[in-house]
């Protein structure tokens, strides 16, 4: 006989299958996989993870249960839950000493507050709904960004003449999780170093489990260094892991090596102030350099070879040589040598360089500072000079070249040869080294006389009383006296044409005796004597212009009375006796009498009669007849 419920559990077995888990992480990644099965959940270390653990369908009652395995496979219960209705009531039996502990939410999850690197376990959450039961695993993966990345280059002078690696540096990146990789870099290119010891180079890596429960990678970077190491950069760069698979990297500083290394080379050369072609100047400050290519810096020895003996100057460690106002028997040959005993047998350690100095002599002419010669004759005159490199020589005369060598050539000599004539010497290969010298030529000779003739004021010519100012110009050896005819004449003074000329001028009015006579000048000297007349042709009188001018004023004068007179008599038309003074009594013949009108008063008769008597008797120089009494 079965039992009375046995087919009740038959039917309700089955639906305990349906039960299952997910499982993930709380926020940011959540694993979601249905048991049974395991995920993988990972998180950054102190962040908070929830781990999930839930009945796929709703039952009256099941009971949840999160347990931890330990690395030797045994499980320790941290947590259980019971479904009682609509309820979950669950409690933490043992945080296994963590802190904070964790903790058991009303959903089920078994909550981790801050991701430690203990926390990196196994967890099993197991369902039980009566005697079925269904588990999954979650593995939890915790992530630690490490410090940031240290490097300790070696600080010693490293040997390139060893055979074998040498420590470069040590590369140190601390407290990470899981522990990160560490690559070497030499001119920002990564190095492909084996990790087995060579001759060539290598590398070593230590990793080590801090107390944290972190890990601390250390790399010591080996390498044989050569002479072109010793401008090369390093650096080491540290990648590490991040979840979803992602990764992220740490460079340490930049460093370089200090290496030794013997001398292959030496470089020996003139400095300033020395030209291209290798002339420096007599009594300038010369310096010689010295360089070689080896490190640390070896002692440089300066000397200068005499009957092939080295005469040795100076020894230093800077590779400078400061000559002071080197002199012209200062020239020959200079060197520098290396001290370096850990060069090869076959390097050159020493250099030469030859040492010109540049040297011009004041100049020597043939003449002295003054050379007189007469009109017509013809000199030669040298110019001689001492230097190194051949200097050349070039004439000028006020600093209009004339030709280029040693000897001027004088021919036919003119008043327009005189001047100064100066001899240049310069080096072209020498910037600023050059000399001159000058001589005067003085050109003796009679004046030569110049007249700067004047032209009349008006068309007509010239009139009496007009101002003249007259110029005369001369030029000679001695210099010629200027004298006027007349007086007045200004003193002689240097003319503004230049080239030797003197001028002296007079101003004054012209006369009809100048004209008779004219002006004279005259240039003398020593020599002889010019001179020069001014004519000035016919002077018209100035009294004739006096005598036109008083007769045109005078006709002025007539007409103008005339036109007084003539008014005059207009004035007094239609009076008896206008304009004739001499006649009184009865008017003139052929002239009306006047008529009385009967109706008119003797009042208004005699009044117009008295008023024209009266006009006669009281006029000035009227001449009007006057009435009978």
């Amino acid at each position: 006989m079965e039992p009375r419920d046995g087919p009740a559990r038959g039917c309700r077995a089955p639906r305990l299958l349906v039960l299952a888990l997910l499982l993930g992480a709380h926020p940011g990644a959540r694993a979601e996989e249905p048991l049974p099965g395991s995920s993988l959940v990972e998180v950054m270390k102190g962040e908070p993870v929830a781990l999930n653990c839930t009945a796929l369908a709703a039952h009256d009652h099941f009971v949840l249960e999160w347990f931890l395995v330990d690395r030797s496979g045994v499980r320790h219960r941290l947590a259980s839950a019971q479904q009682q209705g609509s309820e979950l009531q669950g409690r933490v039996h043992d945080s296994r000493g963590r802190s904070p502990p964790y903790q058991l939410d009303s959903q089920g999850h078994l909550v981790l507050t801050e991701a430690q690197v203990g926390d990196e376990q196994s967890y099993v959450c197991v369902v039980r709904a009566g005697a079925a039961s269904t588990e999954a695993t979650t593995e939890l993966r915790m992530f630690a960004k490490p410090e940031a990345t240290e490097v300790f280059p070696n600080k010693g002078i490293l040997s390139v003449v060893e055979d074998f690696a040498q420590e470069i540096a040590t590369c140190n990146s601390r407290n990470g999780n899981p522990a990160p990789q560490i690559t070497w870099y030499q001119n920002g290119q990564p190095l492909r170093v084996p990790m087995e010891v060579n001759a060539e180079g290598y590398m070593t890596s230590r990793t080590v489990r801090e107390a944290s429960g972190l890990q601390s990678l250390t790399s010591t970077l080996y390498l044989r260094l050569r002479k072109a190491h010793r401008d090369a950069s390093f650096h080491c760069s540290v990648s590490y892991n991040l979840p979803m698979g992602r990764r992220g990297r740490l460079d340490s500083p930049v460093f370089h090596l200090t290496l030794h290394y013997p001398t292959e080379n030496v470089d020996f050369w003139v400095g300033s102030p020395s030209t291209t072609e290798g002339w420096v100047r007599e009594g300038d400050s010369v310096q010689l350099f010295c360089r070689g290519d080896g490190n640390p810096s070896m002692e440089y020895v300066f000397f200068r070879l005499q009957d092939k003996q080295e005469n040795v100057l100076k020894t230093n460690l800077e590779g400078n040589l400061t000559l002071e106002g080197v002199q012209r028997g200062q020239s020959g040959t200079y060197g520098c040598r290396v001290e370096d005993y850990d060069a090869a047998e076959d390097a050159v350690l020493s250099k030469t360089a030859e040492l010109r100095v540049a040297y011009l002599d004041p100049l020597e002419l043939s003449t002295g500072e003054e050379l007189s010669l007469h009109l017509g004759n013809s000199t030669t005159v040298n110019c001689s000079v001492q230097g190194l490199p051949t200097p050349a020589l070039r004439w000028t005369k006020d600093f209009v070249p004339l030709g280029n060598g040693p000897t001027l050539s004088l021919s036919s000599i003119t008043f327009d040869s005189a001047g100064t004539y100066v001899c240049e010497a310069s080096m072209p290969t020498v910037p600023l080294l050059s000399r001159t010298q000058s001589f005067k030529l003085l050109v003796q000779g009679p004046p030569q006389l110049s007249a700067e003739e004047t032209q009349p004021q008006t068309e007509g010519g010239w009139r009496e009383g007009d101002e003249v100012r007259l110029v005369c110009s001369a030029r000679g050896y001695p210099e010629p006296k200027l004298s006027w005819s007349q007086l007045g004449g200004s003193p002689a003074e240097p003319a503004l044409t230049g080239q030797g000329w003197v001028s002296s001028s007079l101003t004054l009015k012209v006369t009809s005796a100048l004209s008779r006579e004219g002006v004279s000048c005259e240039a003398s000297n020593t020599h002889g004597k010019k001179q020069h007349v001014f004519h000035f042709g016919s002077v018209a009188p100035q009294t004739s212009q006096a005598g036109v001018a008083v007769m045109a004023v005078a006709v002025s004068v007539g007409l103008l009375l005339l036109v007084v007179a003539a008014f005059y008599c207009m004035r007094r038309k239609g009076r008896p006796g206008c304009c004739r003074r001499g006649e009184k009594g009865a008017p003139p013949p052929g002239d009306p009498q006047l008529s009385h009108s009967g109706s008119e008063r003797p009042e208004q008769t005699g009044l117009l009669m008295g008023g024209a008597s009266g006009g006669a008797r009281h006029g000035s120089g009227g001449f009007g007849d006057e009435a009978p009494e």
